[in-house]
């Protein structure tokens, strides 16, 4: 047997770098990066101040000792280019606000801060310290900072929770045309998480660019890397998936920006991404200002030797030794960056009466009316746009369409009048369509458009964010809806709190498709109706649609809403045929507006999707005069209470009808909110169909058994009407 040694297909390095290399920079851009590292040091240490004294409420991960890395990368990035971070990013961040409004050839040895820098740095230590002038309002506080004009599209507290979102960053650029990079920080820990892999593999699929820039600080948290993994080169994860990676000194502020200058060069020639990875050291623990040997997991010698090696003092020795600075310039630029931050912190809080300590400011506290503004938008991005509803098919001619064929077709309708529209999935570029044909149109007319993901969803879902957050409008297929579960965590912490976390102003224009497919016979992994999962994140709306027609109209309203948005499609519906305005795709339905299917008397039954016309068959079965309403969106804020207040004023009955099984039922908090506003109007208890406990399993009988029928409905209707 003959053993041939394998190595990666992509270029993987390390970077060394000696005192001859600071000789070749300009001595201005040296001392202009010391400053800039020295800025962050202190700000740092002055929010570790005024967390001792209580006045940051939550945690204080400061980044002293990676001033480095976060220099080294902004000295190559331009105002369009764009970032995010961990909850570690208060360097990072504050270098690409300060760097934005900064003018260009600012010396800091005889230039004063312009009223653009004061200013950032006042924002954002706002913003850390959870007050009103901060970028989101104080309510991202130190973990979650967003200020997209500056170039800061959204920082993540999600461990791995950020790189997908830089992909998408970066797949918005690169499909719009523009000539802008992406950069993602993020630390050990995150190298070791999945999502940060998916994400590395996919933006190498698409050649995005973007840079994955890890700062390997050894420790996550408390956890030693070796702890974790045996390979603890963190560069070789992106060796390993054909990404061109570097290795490099992160304690070392010139090394840094030579390996991003290489970086940027290999995007330019080859598309990206590259992966860099920046050895360095957090001087203290996770968070706070305690020393990490303090909690035992690490020793004072390994402390005291990376201390040594500090990039502030490191720097200071060699623009000695380089003749570049004085003990006098020194001295100055220490006392300019002092005082700015003193100026910053000084702005927000005032001395207790009659003592020495500190308070904020009570004029700064957010208002706690606005807790809860912001989750989504006003819907004013569709005034304007062209509503019909089922009553407007009596009046022009019609044609009977598949639910599928009408799904595809206005999909690529939609394309074709807005060029920000992508497709993301497994699978949508192939079998003309996909797996379920959703695709054919798009395929015909727009292929680049339609990209290919791998089995990823978390991955791909976090894209989609960024993308989104980026200038595109992505539509994101799920193949089965227990596949949802998977993408929970950018499903929830990522695109369900983004909005709202950071302060809202901006549009978040996600659609997502999800085929649910509970009555096929694949089991009790793939047969899941995740609405529930959803309906936990008030920043989604859902919808149901039960018919082409609405498919057509809700779609519509989803594609031009800038709200992220599910499409719940029932696979029980796709072969069906149903009457839509001929030759017309491009009208829209109202969120927020249900539709009375079967006018009655007896009772009110709420229901969605393949339920419509189960209920329906159930009336007629029975002979119930029930009032039948097609919910159609089913997410807090698009239930049509006027509608079904209206009903259940006349009938005084109500029956709530899903398919689902009873945990993944949303009836419940529909009952709850019935009770609360039209107790009153109640004649009976409300009486809720739902599935079994359990998912649906593979055998025919017990796959029908765990889902609610036409005759649960039929048996509901009897009870209530007995009384």
């Amino acid at each position: 047997m003959r053993q041939t040694p394998l190595s990666p297909a992509a270029t993987w390095v390390r970077l060394e770098l000696d005192d001859a290399d600071w000789g070749n920079e300009k001595a201005q851009d040296l001392i202009h990066w010391y400053g800039q590292m020295l800025l962050i040091r202190r700000f740092e240490e002055k929010l570790l101040e005024l967390e001792k004294v209580g006045l940051i409420h939550g945690p204080a991960h400061a980044s002293i000792g990676q001033e480095a890395g976060a220099v080294g990368a902004m000295s190559v990035l331009r105002a369009g280019d764009k970032i995010n971070g961990t909850h570690r990013a208060h360097h990072q961040v504050l270098m690409k606000l300060v760097n934005a409004e900064m003018p260009a050839g600012f010396d800091i040895l005889s230039d004063a801060f312009t009223a653009g820098m004061d200013d950032a740095i006042h924002r954002f230590m706002a913003e850390i310290m959870g007050l009103s002038p901060g970028y989101c309002g104080g309510r991202g506080g130190s973990m979650h900072m967003r200020y997209a004009d500056a170039g800061v599209v959204g920082t993540s507290a999600i461990v791995g929770g950020n790189p997908p979102h830089a992909v998408g960053y970066a797949l918005a650029d690169k499909m719009l045309g523009r000539d802008q990079v992406s950069v993602t920080f993020f630390g050990d820990g995150a190298a070791q998480n999945g999502a940060s892999y998916e994400a590395m593999n996919i933006a190498a699929a698409q050649r995005l660019p973007v840079i994955f820039f890890i700062e390997n600080n050894l420790y996550g948290v408390a956890t030693h890397i070796s702890d974790v993994t045996r390979e603890t080169r963190l560069s070789s994860r992106g060796a390993m998936l054909g990404i061109t990676s570097f290795e490099c000194d992160g304690m070392d502020v010139v090394a840094v920006h030579r390996a991003m200058a290489e970086a940027l060069k290999v995007i330019r020639d080859e598309g990206g991404p590259v992966v860099i990875e920046a050895m360095c050291y957090r001087h203290f623990h996770q968070s706070g200002s305690r020393n990490g040997s303090d909690f035992g997991y690490r020793t004072k010698e390994e402390e005291t030797s990376w201390r040594e090696r500090d990039p502030v003092a490191l720097a200071e020795a060699r623009l000695t030794a380089l003749g570049h600075l004085t003990l006098k310039d020194f001295a100055h630029i220490d006392q300019v960056v002092t005082e700015r931050v003193a100026a910053a912190a000084a702005r927000l809080t005032e001395p207790v009466p009659g003592g020495n300590a500190l308070r904020i400011l009570e004029k700064l506290w957010p208002d706690p009316a606005t807790r809860d503004h912001g989750i989504v938008g006003n819907l004013s991005e569709l005034n304007g746009k062209r509503f019909l509803d089922h009553a407007d098919l009596r009046n022009q001619a019609v044609e009977k369409v598949k639910f599928v064929t009408a799904a595809s077709e206005t999909l690529a309708a939609a394309m074709e009048r807005d060029p920000t529209i992508i497709v993301m999935g497994e699978d949508v570029h192939q079998m003309r369509g996909g797996v379920s044909g959703f695709t054919k149109g798009a395929l015909e007319r727009w292929p680049g458009r339609v990209l290919p993901m791998p089995i990823a969803e978390n991955g791909f879902t976090g894209v989609a964010l960024g993308a989104a957050l980026n200038g595109l409008r992505p539509v994101v297929e799920i193949m089965f809806g227990d596949f949802c579960f998977t993408a929970a965590d950018q499903i929830g912490n990522g695109v369900g709190k983004v909005r709202h976390m950071f302060g809202d102003g901006f549009p978040v224009p996600i659609v997502m498709r999800v085929r649910v497919s509970p009555h096929t016979g694949y089991g009790s992994q793939h047969s899941t109706d995740p609405s529930a999962l959803f309906g936990l994140f008030p920043g989604w709306r859902i919808v149901t649609p039960a018919t082409a027609f609405d498919y057509i109209g809700l779609l519509n309203s989803a594609l031009a809403c800038d709200d992220p948005v599910l499409v719940l499609e029932h696979t029980e519906l796709y072969q069906r045929e149903f009457e839509v305005p001929k030759g017309d795709r491009e009208f829209c339905i109202p969120f927020g507006a249900a539709r009375i299917v079967r006018p009655g008397a007896a009772c009110t039954v709420l229901t969605s999707s393949v339920m419509v016309q189960n209920a329906v068959k159930a009336a007629a079965d029975t002979g119930v005069d029930a009032e039948i309403i097609d919910l159609r969106n089913i997410d807090r804020h698009g239930i049509d209470w006027d509608l079904i207040g209206a009903s259940i004023d006349k009938t005084g009955r109500v029956v709530i009808a899903e398919q689902t099984s009873r945990g993944m039922s949303l009836g419940a908090s529909w009952a709850a909110e019935i009770q609360d506003r039209y107790f009153d109007c109640l004649d009976h208890e409300i009486l809720r169909v739902t599935g079994g406990l359990a998912a649906p399993t593979v055998s025919a009988v017990l796959n029908r058994a765990a889902l609610a029928s036409a005759g649960d409905v039929s048996e509901a209707l009897l009870r209530i009407a007995e009384h």
